[in-house]
C-alpha cells in the first residue's frame, strides 16, 4: 500500500435502497465523504454479512441485492470499483495465523456496503473491499478493529455500516418522516451519550443496560460493526465525533467517526 494521508474509521447507518431517494441524509453522507481525505481504498464491514472465518468479497463479483419489495430501479444499480486484491493481500497478511481469511470468489458488496457507497463516492473509482463479522462479540470485533487500525496509516477509510436502531419489526408507520417510538428514541439517547463519553464498558452491556432493548434490536447484526469501528480507533476510549443524528423511518441514522 502506499503512503497516503492518515484516515479515520467511521460508523455510519446505511438505510434500505431508498436512501438514494431521500435528499437529507443522501446530502450528509456526500457532505461527510467531501470533508474526509481522499481514501486510497475503503474496508467497510457491514450488518448484513455474517460469517466466521472472517471473509473478504471479490472486486470482479456483482453486486448482492439482499433486499426485497423495493422498485426495481433498485434492483439494476451497479457499484463497479477497481480492483482491491492489493488490500486483500495485506489484510490476510495482518492477521494473527491462526484466525485465516477466507477469499470469498463470487460474493460482490451487499446493500450495507453499496447504497452509502454510491452517495459517498459515487464515481465508484476508489478500491472497496467487504469483511464479514465473525460473530457478535463486542471484544471480538474491538480487536478485529485493532488488527486493521494499521491500514488507516496507508489511507484506508474503515467503515462499520449498521443502524444504530433497527426493531423493524416493532415499525407502525413505515414512512421516512415517521415519529420514531420510545425504544427507538432511548436507545439512541442512550448510545449518544455512552458515545460522547468514550463509555466502551457501557456501549458493549448493551443488552443489559440499554433502554428499548430488545425492541431497538430484536437481532443485533446492525449495532455489532460500531465495535470493529471503535476498535480501529487510535484510542477507543477517546469520544467519538457524532457526525449524523436524527431518525429515518423511526430508526436511529445516528453516525460517527473516530480518529
Amino acid at each position: 500500500m502506499t503512503s497516503a494521508p492518515a484516515m479515520p474509521a467511521l460508523y455510519l447507518g446505511h438505510g434500505a435502497p431508498p436512501l438514494l431517494d431521500d435528499r437529507l441524509w443522501s446530502a450528509q453522507l456526500a457532505s461527510w465523504a467531501q470533508d474526509l481525505p481522499r481514501p486510497t481504498a475503503i474496508l467497510i464491514v457491514s450488518a448484513h454479512w455474517e460469517s466466521a472465518p472472517v471473509s473478504l468479497s471479490a472486486s470482479s463479483a456483482p453486486l448482492v441485492y439482499d433486499f426485497g419489495g423495493f422498485d426495481p430501479k433498485y434492483y439494476r444499480m451497479t457499484y463497479e470499483t477497481p480492483d482491491a486484491t492489493a488490500l486483500a493481500t495485506r489484510i490476510t497478511a495482518m492477521m494473527p495465523a491462526g484466525e485465516p481469511v477466507h477469499q470469498h470468489r463470487s460474493r460482490g458488496l451487499d446493500h450495507g456496503a453499496w447504497v452509502p457507497l454510491k452517495l459517498m463516492y459515487p464515481g465508484a473509482d476508489i478500491p472497496v473491499l467487504q469483511m464479514s463479522m465473525p460473530n457478535h462479540d463486542p471484544a471480538t470485533l474491538l480487536r478485529l478493529g485493532e488488527r486493521l487500525r494499521p491500514l488507516r496509516d496507508e489511507g484506508v477509510l474503515i467503515i462499520g455500516s449498521g443502524f444504530l436502531t433497527h426493531g423493524l419489526p416493532y415499525l407502525r408507520e413505515l414512512r421516512i418522516d415517521a415519529d420514531p417510538p420510545g425504544w427507538s428514541r432511548e436507545f439512541d439517547a442512550w448510545a449518544g451519550e455512552a458515545l460522547a463519553r468514550g463509555d466502551l464498558d457501557e456501549l458493549a452491556a448493551y443488552r443489559d443496560r440499554a433502554p428499548g432493548m430488545p425492541y431497538a434490536h430484536p437481532t443485533v447484526e446492525h449495532y455489532s460493526p460500531l465495535f470493529v469501528t471503535l476498535g480501529a480507533a487510535a484510542d477507543a476510549a477517546t469520544p467519538a465525533r457524532q457526525v449524523i443524528d436524527g431518525f429515518w423511518m423511526g430508526l436511529s441514522k445516528r453516525s460517527l467517526q473516530v480518529s
